[in-house]
């Protein structure tokens, strides 16, 4: 070994043990002010009452605040970019849902790269996606919605909030599966799609059951089918997709805390820890139970399988079926 290669190597590993220490002790320091969680929808909506709900129990556990700020637009793409423009140290977070698998094949050219761009730090929990009419509708189930779409395709009408949303994404899976051809009218959010939907102006919407159910449960809404793999555990007498007919039929609503890329490991695991003692306690439980969801405790590496498979599964039918961004 000549002198110059040991020097190179000594310089090395100088390098390697510094930035060991320095991750070292960034974890024993962290945190040290408040953490910022961007959400990319807007107030009142079910990802920001997660964020709350999980930011609230964090705040506890790290002994610094947890403020959430909303950042709606693009598909979520600002509160996207506001995160991977942000330092690496753990005090920016977002809280993401289906939508940061998808939207790399919903916008051309890709806004981001999902594995370049993001470090994974923790799933919070999953909720399904339902299919629910006005209570005053002619469908009582999803075999008659099917039915009335095989005898005059386009004539019944569905709504998902927004092109490119996991329930958007959902259906066109789901007319994929049935071979089927409904009417699609995209909407900004869920609050404006159910409000036409109990107006009676369109005839179907999928929605995350967040948002669904308190209006299910008030008498004025009712629920068809879940897409989640099994039923809800709040809405027992509700069939699954899957048993509906189409087995194998599976699709929620995820969600998830990303960090920029480059964070350090040590600071990553002070923050997974956060979100897995909080998605234990009641409150957050509570909040994914009101809904038919469930707390999805594990590690790192569940949450980026997840991320890739479904950036796999929704980009293949992004493009088979053609679906652009509003």
């Amino acid at each position: 070994m000549t002198h110059l290669t040991r020097r190179r190597l000594a310089t090395w590993a100088g390098s390697l043990l510094f930035g060991l220490s320095l991750g070292a002790h960034a974890a024993d320091a962290f945190p040290s002010k408040p953490i910022r969680v961007l959400v990319g929808y807007t107030a009142g909506g079910a990802v920001d009452a997660v964020a709350r709900s999980v930011g609230q129990r964090m705040s506890a556990i790290l002994g610094q605040p947890v403020i959430v700020e909303n950042k709606p637009g693009a598909g979520t793409n600002i509160a996207i970019k506001a995160l991977t423009t942000s330092a690496p140290d753990g005090y920016t977070l977002l809280l993401a849902a289906n939508a940061l698998a998808v939207n790399p094949a919903l916008f051309q050219p890709a806004p981001f790269d999902l594995e370049r761009d993001f470090t994974p730090v923790s799933l919070v929990g999953r909720v399904p996606v339902v299919f629910t009419v006005r209570e005053g509708s002619e469908f009582k189930s999803l075999a008659q919605v099917i039915a009335a779409a095989k005898a005059k395709p386009g004539v019944a009408t569905v709504m998902p909030p927004g092109n490119g949303s996991t329930p958007h994404l959902a259906m066109e899976l789901f007319q994929h599966t049935a071979g089927l051809s409904l009417r699609h009218v995209p909407y900004k959010g869920g609050a404006p799609a159910l409000t036409d939907v109990l107006g009676g102006h369109v005839d179907v919407v999928a929605v995350n059951a967040l948002e669904a159910l308190p209006l299910a449960k008030a008498g004025k809404l009712r629920v068809l089918a879940v897409m989640s793999g099994e039923r809800s555990a709040v809405l027992p007498g509700v069939p699954t997709v899957a048993e509906s007919g189409y087995p194998g039929f599976e699709a929620s609503v995820w969600y998830g805390f990303v960090a920029p890329a480059g964070l350090p490991k040590p600071v990553q695991a002070r923050l997974h820890e956060a979100v897995q003692k909080s998605i234990e306690s009641p409150e957050v439980r509570e909040l994914l139970a009101a809904a038919g969801g469930v707390p999805l405790p594990g590690p790192v590496e569940q949450f980026d399988k997840l991320l890739k498979s479904d950036a796999a599964r929704y980009g293949k039918l992004i493009r088979e079926a053609n679906i652009k961004p509003d």
